[in-house]
């Protein structure tokens, strides 16, 4: 049995709403932030070293980091390659850029504007280079949609699943604007899955209120 540590209004909610599409059954121990902080709490410690979400238990093994779960839940529970291109094919090449541009390229200024708008005016003289990181990023993104109807081509992948988390922060405080229509059309759509559904009624919205 699977068992997913989830941390309310996290990264947590893609491997959720991963469960949710390959239907597989799992044990669900939810955390709450910290209501000050947001932080996460010290319980989670005692699951994976770092204290994060999501962690992943099955078999006796710890996983962690998104990326790395989707990888190993589609290589054990998806043998017919329902959210996953074929390997050595041209689709398979854009599920593994998205799968690592989430994390790798995506999240990094997103953060770090979160982070710099708690310091006010200090903040001035970075916030235009973080900003226009972010906006090179939503372009890329925004190209990638207008070809296809989903980020690996033309079938919904785990690259779509991993790659909604800058999405939802990018709507919600990331300068996601109307004038990306490929990109909130697509938005709507994974909020439009029976899936990512189920997900947010066990496990709460992906990002924080307010």
């Amino acid at each position: 049995m699977i068992r997913l540590h989830h941390l309310q209004a996290s990264r947590s909610h893609r491997i959720l709403w991963l469960l949710e599409e390959l239907g597989l059954p799992y044990d669900l121990l939810s955390y709450e932030r910290d209501p000050r902080t947001m932080a996460a709490p010290p319980a989670l410690r005692a699951v994976h070293p770092l204290g994060k979400s999501p962690v992943v238990e099955e078999d006796g093994e710890v996983l962690a980091e998104s990326g790395a779960i989707i990888e190993l839940l589609l290589d054990r529970h998806d043998a017919e390659g329902r959210l996953r291109p074929p390997r050595g094919t041209p689709a398979h090449g854009r599920y593994l850029h998205w799968l690592h541009f989430a994390e790798g390229s995506a999240m990094p200024p997103l953060l770090v504007k979160l982070y710099l708008s708690r310091l006010g005016p200090a903040a001035a003289p970075a916030l235009p280079r973080v900003e226009a990181g972010i906006a090179a990023n939503l372009g890329h993104m925004e190209a990638a949609l207008s070809e296809e109807p989903f980020f690996a081509g033309p079938e919904f992948s785990g690259a779509d699943i991993q790659m909604s988390f800058p999405v939802e922060a990018s709507a919600a405080r990331g300068g996601l604007t109307p004038s990306r229509p490929h990109l909130w059309r697509w938005l709507e759509a994974m909020r439009g899955r029976p899936a990512w559904k189920r997900a947010v009624e066990k496990g709460g919205p992906p990002m924080p209120a307010g």
